[in-house]
């Protein structure tokens, strides 16, 4: 980034926020807002705490339990539609409709079906994720060029082969720009179904610290679970990096 021709580096901007938040807490100004220095200190009183390890634990069993299955469904649906004119026609309209829903209205509906428990929140990170995992596959799927399959036919590959050894990888960065993607909204899914149900996991917490006004601690929560999608996102988007080769085969 650049300012007045002088270059800034990109983290100028998260520390010039948290000078600004420290100031506007060490004010007084706003009751719900302290400091940002009280806010780390906090921060770290709880990740020391057996109930903050206890909920995170529980928290991170959803989402990736919820992601493992978003993938395992995401991926081949999105092959399957990128592939199969007929699939796509069937299916894209759901997919678009899901993509596009406010899937939090379907939490209390899950709660409905499937109880006060885990396996809501398993549900509804599942249902956050997989539909962008859809349809960023059937993007990478659709822009495989039409000349590699034709040279995999012309050297007798089977539909297996050309799947694995052609279109996958072909189609890998929109893959995993689409699970990147799909953790980021199964963050948000497994922070909703928890404070919806509110007596697991960071929803129970949450539910504790601003029931009784522990700003300092709610603040220190939400700064971790920020960090925790964030991390998520650096770690596959280094990974999407590391298969950029396979990007140059659509050239």
């Amino acid at each position: 980034m650049t300012l007045f021709g002088v270059r800034v580096p990109m983290m100028a901007s998260l520390i010039l926020w948290c000078v600004l938040w420290e100031i506007v807490g060490r004010l007084d100004l706003i009751f719900l807002v302290p400091p940002f220095t009280a806010v780390l200190a906090a921060a770290w009183e709880l990740v020391n705490t057996g109930t903050f390890q206890r909920a995170t634990v529980t928290t991170l069993w959803a989402f990736f339990v919820g992601m493992g299955f978003a993938i395992a469904v995401g991926v081949p649906v999105g092959l399957l539609m990128g592939r199969v004119p007929a699939a796509d026609r069937l299916l894209g309209m759901w997919v678009n409709v899901f993509v596009s829903a406010p899937l939090s209205a379907l939490v209390p509906v899950l709660m409905i079906l499937l109880g006060m428990g885990e396996t809501t929140v398993v549900a509804t990170v599942f249902l956050f994720a997989v539909w962008i995992i859809v349809l960023d596959t059937r993007a990478g799927v659709q822009h495989v060029p039409a000349s590699l399959l034709e040279m995999a036919r012309s050297y007798g590959a089977g539909r297996w082969r050309t799947l694995t050894r052609i279109v996958i990888l072909s189609a890998l960065p929109e893959i995993l720009a689409g699970i990147r993607l799909g953790m980021i909204r199964g963050v948000k899914g497994v922070v909703i179904g928890q404070l919806l149900i509110s007596i697991i996991g960071y929803g129970e917490l949450f539910e504790l610290y601003s029931r009784n006004f522990l700003m300092e601690q709610f603040w220190a929560l939400t700064i971790l679970l920020f960090a925790f999608a964030m991390l998520v996102a650096e770690g596959v988007g280094m990974l999407e990096k590391k298969i950029e080769y396979y990007a140059g085969v659509r050239q």
